[in-house]
């Protein structure tokens, strides 16, 4: 079975680089971009980025000052890495596979593949 999952620290401090990893276990994945997706407290799904098989990146506009992305093919893995966080940045974070670019999520039924998240804290 075909599984993505997120690996990280769950509590983060205020300044520091949050660093996320998504693993790909159970077989292999066919798809066009790997994306990061968050969810904070009481809001809906934010894409954050996508990486190519290529190691092209797209990342949305409000965070391009702070995110980085990278993939490993030949460990099925991709990486997040999100400078100088803060409290708002806390949130459960997803990654997940797609064969479009989907900027703007309104579910993760959208995806191909959908990681179990991880949640992350910020601390002030």
């Amino acid at each position: 079975q075909v599984q993505l999952r997120e690996s990280g620290p769950g509590l983060v401090n205020s300044s520091q680089t949050l660093s996320l990893t998504c693993t790909v276990s159970g077989g292999s994945i066919s798809a066009n971009y790997w994306n990061w997706i968050r969810q904070a407290p009481g809001k809906g799904l934010e894409w954050m980025g996508a990486i190519t098989d290529s190691g092209r990146t797209y990342y949305n506009p409000s965070l391009r000052s702070r995110i980085s992305m990278s993939r490993d093919t030949s460990e099925h893995q991709f990486t997040l890495q999100l400078a100088s966080v803060t409290p708002e940045d806390t949130a459960v974070y997803y990654c997940a596979s797609s064969q479009e670019l989907i900027r703007r999520p309104s579910s993760s039924a959208l995806y191909d593949y959908w990681g179990h998240g991880t949640q992350v804290t910020v601390s002030s």
